[in-house]
């Protein structure tokens, strides 16, 4: 009995390798490990052998049972796969399903269209971090405790003296302490502000502008947007600079474009005014060139901020910034 487990797996391993299909497999394996199959048997069967000589048969056919289920497996799969590739039903010649291939999300293909719009100008791109202290995002940019401003803000605070910052701005202070003039840099990131509805999201995108040198003027500042606003939008787009407030430049003026939605006939997108704001600009407040110790009777320079979706928006026709953040694929597949 003990050399018949021998037997078995030279049998049973010669008839899988002769197998040619799945049925035959199939009653190969009942014939060698189903309730009545040879190794079956042989388990049951260990009792008559002298007790010395069980544990070793016991070991050897479950060694073989492991083996039989294995090479099985095996031969199943392998002639599935034979079967799958000579199935009449596929044409081998037909090209192959092509994969989906994602793309860059909408607010990342805008912020790299302004970017390169200010590249070509001249600028390069600085970086300054998201959780900022009280100082950078306030106070050096003429901001102090307790100025109304702050209200405007709606800030996350992490600490009584770190917040998120609120604003690109603070990259204004931290380069020019690092550099002398002159200085011509943008700094696009996030930025943090307690406020939700279709035009606002507790996070958004702003790219920061700033050009500081001698003899810099207002008409630079002009020349500047009127060149930007051309190349993302078009060159038919009119502009307007309208007075207006922030308390690190002086003066300082919102930029409004006439309305793409409506060409400046009025509607209800622009409030029936034929204009919309798109960023924020001015001359660099000298409080805010004191307070990194540059020469305010030396140098001048401009400053603005851009919302990113606020223009992608504009020139996709978007009337609801949530969108962007939803992570549908139907909207996001549109760009």
């Amino acid at each position: 009995m003990q050399n018949s487990i021998f037997d078995i797996e030279k049998q049973a391993f010669e008839s899988i390798e002769k197998a040619s299909d799945p049925d035959q497999l199939e009653k190969l394996s009942i014939k060698y490990l189903g309730r009545k199959g040879e190794l079956t048997k042989f388990l049951r069967n260990i009792s008559c052998l002298p007790v010395d000589e069980r544990p070793g048969a016991g070991k050897n056919a479950n060694i073989l049972k492991g083996k039989l289920e294995k090479a099985f497996k095996t031969a199943f799969l392998k002639l599935e796969a034979i079967n799958d590739k000579n199935f009449a039903g596929i044409d081998v010649t037909l090209p192959g399903r092509p994969v989906p291939r994602g793309s860059l999300h909408p607010i990342t293909q805008v912020a790299k269209e302004i970017s390169d719009i200010f590249l070509r100008l001249g600028f390069n791109i600085a970086e300054s971090p998201e959780v900022e202290t009280d100082y950078y995002n306030f106070e050096a940019l003429n901001i102090p405790k307790y100025h109304p401003a702050r209200d405007m803000q709606d800030t996350f605070y992490v600490s009584e003296n770190i917040v998120l910052r609120t604003h690109t701005s603070p990259s204004q202070p931290r380069v020019m302490e690092s550099c002398k003039p002159p200085v011509r840099i943008i700094s696009p990131g996030k930025v943090f502000r307690c406020d939700s509805d279709i035009t606002h999201t507790p996070m958004f995108y702003q790219i920061e502008g700033l050009m500081v040198d001698e003899n810099i003027s207002f008409g630079d500042l002009k020349g500047i947007l009127t060149t930007f606003v051309h190349q993302f939008f078009d060159k038919d787009t009119s502009l307007r600079f309208r007075p207006s407030f922030f308390p690190f430049t002086e003066p300082s003026a919102e930029v409004d474009i006439r309305c793409v939605m409506c060409k400046g006939k009025g509607c209800r997108i622009c409030s029936k005014t034929g204009w919309l704001e798109v960023l924020g600009s001015g001359m660099v407040h000298p409080a805010v060139f004191e307070n990194v110790g540059y020469d305010t009777d030396k140098y001048t320079g401009f400053a603005f901020g851009i919302g990113i979706e606020r223009m992608a928006m504009l020139k996709y026709g978007i009337d609801d910034i949530r969108k962007f953040y939803e992570n549908d694929v139907r909207f996001l597949g549109q760009f």
